[in-house]
């Protein structure tokens, strides 16, 4: 897994993911998405143009801290793409930096960022959850776009629940709902002791 990042320009850096980081759920509100770039299909430099639009808004919604460090949605295995794909297993946050030269829409794409260059498909998150990032492709391009404070989105705190309690009744990546539910066992502690405080 490591070689083909390096070569789309992502350093992974072990065992830094920050305790704090919310795992990725769809179910976050309309209204936080901002930022939507769209690059269409016909476009003679459609891959650069994907790579300057995802690094605009990259830096631009503060994914990006001053270390070129964020968090990037991998599988928790070291195999390949293909075979990525073929489990299609849950996957986790791993903690990146973005090197000086870096092919995200193109070398990414083509391995565990997307199935193939320009047809992207990841999920990027700033260390402080201030933003999700997103890439998906569409019928006429592909595009990126931010969310905005998903932690604090009640859809995306329902979705992890019932994303929990599915799994527990399949008995399904006892993995992924554990780190769901210390999650959100720590999101409520912290929320307990904000109202302490308060009161």
């Amino acid at each position: 897994m490591l070689r083909p990042l390096l070569r789309a320009g992502l350093e992974v850096i072990p065992d830094a993911v920050p305790g704090s980081a919310i795992p990725h759920v769809l179910g976050y509100e309309r209204e936080r998405v901002f930022g939507f770039r769209l690059v269409e299909y016909e476009d003679l430099r459609f891959v650069e143009r994907l790579n300057e639009a995802w690094y605009d808004l990259a830096t631009s919604s503060g994914l990006i801290d001053e270390n070129r460090e964020f968090l990037l949605m991998l599988p928790r295995g070291t195999w390949t793409a293909r075979e990525d794909r073929r489990r299609r297993t849950m996957h986790v946050w791993h903690r990146v930096r973005l090197l000086e030269r870096w092919d995200v829409m193109g070398a990414g794409a083509a391995t565990f960022l997307g199935i193939r260059a320009g047809h992207p498909g990841f999920a990027m998150l700033a260390l402080d959850n201030s933003v999700w990032l997103l890439a998906d492709t569409y019928e006429t391009g592909a595009a990126v776009y931010a969310v905005r404070d998903p932690a604090g989105s009640p859809g995306v705190l329902r979705a992890l629940e019932w994303e929990a309690e599915w799994l527990a009744r399949k008995d399904e990546d006892r993995e992924f709902r554990r780190e769901v539910g210390v999650w959100l066992e720590s999101r409520r502690q912290r929320r307990t002791a904000g109202a302490d405080v308060a009161g």
